[in-house]
């Protein structure tokens, strides 16, 4: 890697021909704030607050880079272990303010209960099958379930293909949930760390765990040799106009550290659960899936048993405009869309091979299937799951990994 050794800084530095990006990035603010109005006058503000949330989130994720695929990825590949270690941040963060939240919500242990929307889910074997799929699929497709969004909002074609390959996979699953639930899901346990440890042991545990995840991946990375960093030099800042400039350029052009990505995304998570719940990404997805084949003909209403009774009006719950989920995951895109705009990213890329978008949808299918099996994705059944002290978050991690594995090594081979 060269030096940059140019005497004029980067922020003030002219690109070549005309800066469309940040002409374009203004309709897409002024769509933003009117999304917010809109929803606010029509006596939803809980929508737009949402909707606040999800442009929080793909800023943050745009910004930082910040991919689950991309994190096991380049860590098998490249013993690169930067985004593995703001995934662990943004967990340690998470969980304090998790902790306190759940706390608040349920602090008598004795009545077995657990905290309101804690991402507690059953555990079992389809928990550990759910994150092999996942992570197998997060790779193939080239990015998780928020990593697919983020990269929707920079205009990666594939990563389209990959969504729809996602609502695919939800789709099948719904199909065999009147086999799963019954069968495998509803009799398992669900094992929630407090009840067994304590709140002071259930805590200590995960950030035991934490640790040692951490230093792993810090010996996973020693593997692959020293690791060099040349750090481009910048010219003092005099004036107050080029302070001001070089901030901006700082938060709306260079790249944040995943690090820093780890710690908003764990920030904003704990915020959204204090507000209404924790974190998460494919519930959504699901609805979407079912309204989809249901516009186009499919009588979904006969799909997804719970105790013997069919239940899918569960897919059809919430008219997509109506709900937060589903402004929350337009935001993801919109966020990115406007971060990416504003660092001159965004550019709609097509893969030069043909066969990537196959490799795109079957990635996706895998996902959107490990996705509701697990109940929920990276984010859901991980991100979230984690912080609330959940057992089945490790497990789903474990299969996050060991599927990851296995997709670093089918595109070594498509390659």
């Amino acid at each position: 890697m060269e030096r940059e050794t140019s005497a004029v800084p980067a922020y003030s530095r002219p690109l070549a021909g005309i800066d469309w990006h940040r002409w374009a990035a203004l309709p897409v603010v002024l769509l933003i704030v009117a999304v917010a109005i809109v929803y606010t006058r029509l006596g939803k503000p809980s929508l737009a607050v949402f909707w606040v949330f999800g442009l929080a989130f793909g800023f943050v994720l745009q910004r930082s880079r910040f991919c689950f695929a991309s994190a096991f990825r380049d860590l098998y590949l490249l013993q690169d272990g930067r985004v593995i270690k703001g995934i662990i941040i943004g967990l340690a963060v998470a969980t304090i303010g998790f902790s306190l939240v759940m706390y608040k919500l349920q602090p008598d242990l004795a009545a077995g209960k657990l905290p309101g929307h804690a991402n507690v889910y059953p555990l079992g074997p389809h928990t550990l099958l759910a994150g092999v799929l996942f992570g197998l699929g997060m790779v193939l497709g080239g990015g998780c379930a928020t990593g697919t969004l983020y990269r929707i909002g920079e205009g990666y074609v594939a990563s389209f293909v990959a969504f729809l390959g996602m609502l695919i996979g939800m789709f099948l699953l719904a199909l065999q949930w009147g086999w799963w639930w019954p069968k495998v899901i509803s009799i398992k346990p669900k094992v929630w760390l407090p009840h067994k440890l304590g709140w002071s042991g259930g805590i200590l545990v995960t950030f035991i765990v934490l640790l040692l995840f951490y230093l792993l991946v810090l010996w996973w990375e020693s593997r692959g040799g020293p690791k060099v960093s040349v750090v481009a030099e910048e010219p003092p800042l005099h004036s107050w106009k080029d302070r001001v400039r070089a901030l901006g350029h700082t938060v709306f052009v260079k790249a944040w550290p995943a690090t820093l990505g780890g710690l908003l995304l764990g920030t904003l998570n704990v915020f959204e659960y204090i507000y209404s719940q924790p974190w998460g990404v494919t519930t959504e997805m699901s609805r979407w899936a079912g309204w989809l084949v249901r516009l186009l003909g499919y009588p979904v209403e006969v799909l997804l048993y719970y105790g013997g009774k069919p239940a899918g009006y569960e897919l059809l719950k919430n008219i997509p405009w109506y709900s937060g989920g589903a402004l929350l995951d337009w935001g993801i895109i919109a966020g990115s869309l406007l971060a990416a705009l504003l660092a001159r990213e965004f550019k709609l890329r097509t893969p030069p091979n043909r066969a990537r978008y196959a490799q795109a949808l079957v990635g996706g299918i895998l996902m959107g299937y490990g996705a509701r099996l697990a109940m929920g994705c990276n984010i859901g059944s991980f991100f979230s799951a984690i912080p609330s002290l959940a057992l089945n978050g490790w497990v789903f991690a474990v299969g996050l990994a060991i599927g990851s594995y296995f997709g670093v090594l089918a595109i070594k081979r498509l390659a």
